[in-house]
């Protein structure tokens, strides 16, 4: 079965969890080949089984090889192995029961390999994986790699996904709405979203930009905006250290935006080490959908 029916199929059986990106119309599954709506507007599968369902052209900084980069990190290296462990906790400490399917949504996806890794992490055959991301570069890399899940290009600014559609929300590293997050969670449903935290890739900000303003972070204005749409129920610190060999160096400066206007001799003499610790410091706020009548 090619990938192309293999996903079309996949689709179908969720078809209730979508809807038409142009007018919200319910949608189904056409002939392997198209994802089409009440009103006639359709979308056509890719031969590597993904949908574009944008509705507007989009420009986007994130090349094919930054995400080349982040997938070899994240499945190469041991880097983001203790987050996909604590993820992995998360979603299994409130697994529903009985063991009946639902759908896991990565929204700001990349090219799918935290996903991957979470849904690997967890084995649970119920669960279908979903990442969407508004680069089509990301998600063509993670359909062509990973058969299993359900791949979109869209927008966090209008979720093709019905309301109430989703068991779990991942935010891993990436923007977010909200708005869209909300309509789409089920009511007993869980947002996980990773934040960076002051400590995040220190070493890496102090090698690229010294003394300047790109060193210092705060994530407080983040975590106060997901509290004001969502009951945190969780927060999860992580914080440790990695040692990285000179190639994992590359790939890091390669998938960080951090490099983007860093000093070419500044970037020349990070990567050229043979290893460097690296520290990851991460903040995993775990919330559900606010209770009827609170504010």
């Amino acid at each position: 079965m090619s990938r192309k029916m293999h996903s079309a199929n996949l689709v179908d059986t969720w078809s209730s969890c979508f809807k038409c990106p142009l007018c919200g119309s319910p949608v189904r599954v056409d002939g392997h080949a198209s994802l089409v709506c009440s009103k006639h507007h359709a979308f056509d599968f890719s031969k590597h089984g993904y949908l574009n369902l944008l509705t507007r052209p989009v420009v986007g900084k994130y090349g094919k090889s930054l995400f080349e980069a982040r997938h070899h990190l994240i499945t190469e290296s041991s880097l983001y192995r203790p987050l996909h462990k604590a993820l992995r906790d998360v979603i299994l400490k409130d697994a529903p029961e009985p063991a009946s399917p639902w759908m896991m949504a990565d929204l700001g996806c990349g090219e799918g390999s935290h996903l991957q890794s979470v849904l690997k992490a967890c084995g649970l055959p119920q669960v279908t994986g979903l990442g969407l991301d508004i680069s089509k570069e990301g998600i063509t890399l993670a359909a062509k790699r990973y058969e299993g899940s359900i791949w979109l290009v869209g927008d966090l600014a209008g979720l093709p996904l019905a309301d109430q559609s989703c068991r779990v929300l991942l935010n891993i590293l990436s923007p977010a709405n909200y708005k869209e997050f909300t309509r789409i969670l089920k009511q007993d449903g869980s947002i996980v979203k990773v934040v960076p935290g002051p400590g995040y890739l220190k070493e890496l900000r102090q090698a690229l930009h010294g003394d300047n303003e790109k060193r210092n972070y705060s994530n407080e204005h983040t975590i106060d905006l997901f509290c004001r749409h969502f009951d945190r129920l969780d927060t999860i610190q992580l914080n440790y250290r990695q040692r990285l060999s000179g190639a994992e160096l590359q790939l890091l400066a390669s998938m960080t935006p951090l490099a983007w206007s860093a000093d070419p001799e500044r970037l020349w003499d990070y990567v050229r080490q043979e290893s460097a610790w690296v520290t990851v410091e991460l903040d995993i706020l775990v919330g559900k959908s606010r209770r009827t009548g609170r504010k």
